[in-house]
C-alpha cells in the first residue's frame, strides 16, 4: 500500500509571541491563519501563512520558558521563495535596512535573515 503526504506546517518555539508575529508579518508577509490557546494559558500556538500555498509556519510560545532557546548550530532552516513579480535585489535591500540579514552567499544568489529568536530563514529568488 502506498501512502501520500503533503507538507502542512513547520514548528518553531519563540520567546515573545507578539514580537514574532510582528517580525513575520513585516519581514515576510506571513499572516495569522489560526490560533490555539493552551490549557490554563500554558502556551499559545499561532499558524502563519502566505495566501499562496497551504503551508503554515507554526509558532509556539510557552508561558513559563525560563530563557532564550538554545538553537545549537542552527543547521535547519525555513526557506521562502519570492513571487515572480518581486524584485530580489529590492527585497534584499529592504531586509538589509531592517537589519535582519545574517548571511549572504552571492555565488549561489541566496541570503538568510534571522528572526528575533535566532532562527535563520533562507530567501530564494523567484523561479524563472
Amino acid at each position: 500500500m502506498e501512502y501520500s503526504f503533503h507538507f502542512d506546517h513547520y514548528n518553531i518555539n519563540v520567546a515573545d509571541r507578539q514580537r514574532s508575529l510582528d517580525f513575520y508579518a513585516k519581514a515576510l508577509g506571513l499572516l495569522p491563519k489560526g490560533h490555539i490557546d493552551g490549557p490554563d494559558g500554558a502556551f499559545t500556538i499561532d499558524y502563519l501563512g502566505d495566501d499562496t500555498t497551504g503551508f503554515r509556519l507554526e509558532i509556539t510560545c510557552l508561558k513559563d520558558h525560563p530563557k532564550p532557546y538554545d538553537l545549537g548550530e542552527n543547521e535547519t532552516h525555513l526557506a521562502l521563495r519570492l513571487n515572480p513579480d518581486q524584485d530580489y535585489d529590492k527585497v534584499r535591500e529592504w531586509h538589509r535596512e531592517m537589519g535582519v540579514i545574517c548571511f549572504e552567499n552571492h555565488a549561489m544568489g541566496i541570503y538568510f535573515i534571522e528572526d528575533p529568536d535566532g532562527y535563520w530563514i533562507e530567501i530564494l529568488r523567484a523561479r524563472p
